[in-house]
């Protein structure tokens, strides 16, 4: 995208956003200068940062086949960026047509161009709301339409639970998501860390981010272990225990080869909700 292209409603070019440069990272064309110059300016710093993006989405996407394969036929994707390959709705419509997924975002770019991709699908949909108001966003009309809390979901928190400052407690924010998700559900969630990373790369991710819309919050094993307080882990692969892996490890074939240092900047997890 250039700054020439119309700039959808809401949308402020001037100020790097998560989304944006997330795209940016991952290779995408839905970002602006602004979000290419902080993109590059981590890069500098931290090299391996397109890497742990790519390893992220490859845990999202690997954790949506496997909940679909449990039999879930409906799934919340919260925070779910730009519009990229592999998205949600392919995935697991691909592995089960009919299968209803719901978008939620609270970036004006992110529904713009979500809208226009999903057209006038009748099993797909995104909306707009924040991620800090679970009321609003299990309220909104248009999730309710296509998804029953009476069953069982598939609720994707990948990638973005490491925005929510901890004076807002995004621990009992997934707890309250958890809790409003019927028996049989299961949570995917992804992290960053900074446990055994070189102080100034966290640093640099500090300082790039307090530029952008939001920051981010690096946690510790203990603290993501916290997130899935009340469910019931599955083991990330065969062999393994049922606990906290890296990205890169969860649902890999050769764990081995999958344990790489770009993927151990993220912990994630996926969980039964009991």
């Amino acid at each position: 995208m250039t700054e020439a292209q119309q700039v959808p409603a809401g949308v402020d070019p001037s100020t790097p956003t998560p989304a944006r440069m997330y795209d940016y990272f991952l290779g995408g064309t839905n970002n602006f200068e602004v979000d290419r110059q902080l993109g590059e300016r981590l890069r500098s710093l931290v090299p391996e940062v397109s890497d742990s993006a790519w390893a992220n989405r490859a845990f999202h996407q690997r954790a949506a086949r496997w909940i679909a394969g449990r039999g879930i036929r409906q799934f919340i994707d919260i925070g779910a960026g730009l519009p990229t390959q592999g998205n949600t709705h392919d995935l697991v419509q691909q592995a089960a047509p009919g299968t209803r997924v719901v978008y939620v975002d609270n970036d004006p770019m992110v529904l713009a161009h979500g809208r226009v991709l999903l057209g006038d699908s009748a099993n797909t949909t995104i909306v707009m709301a924040d991620l800090r108001d679970p009321d609003s966003v299990l309220g909104h009309p248009d999730l309710l339409a296509l998804v029953d809390l009476r069953e069982p979901v598939g609720l994707l928190l990948t990638g973005v639970m490491y925005f929510v400052a901890d004076e807002s407690d995004p621990w009992d924010l997934v707890t309250r998501y958890a809790d409003a998700i019927a028996p049989g559900s299961y949570v995917a969630l992804s992290h960053l860390t900074a446990d055994s990373k070189p102080p100034r790369a966290v640093q640099a991710g500090h300082e790039v981010y307090a530029r952008a819309t939001e920051n981010i919050h690096f946690r510790s094993r203990a603290e993501v272990e916290r997130f899935f307080a009340g469910l019931e882990l599955v083991p990330p692969y065969e062999g393994a225990a049922a606990e906290v892996t890296h990205v890169g490890l969860w649902g890999a074939e050769d764990p081995e080869l999958a344990d790489t240092d770009d993927s151990r900047w993220l912990y994630c997890g996926v969980a039964l909700r009991p």
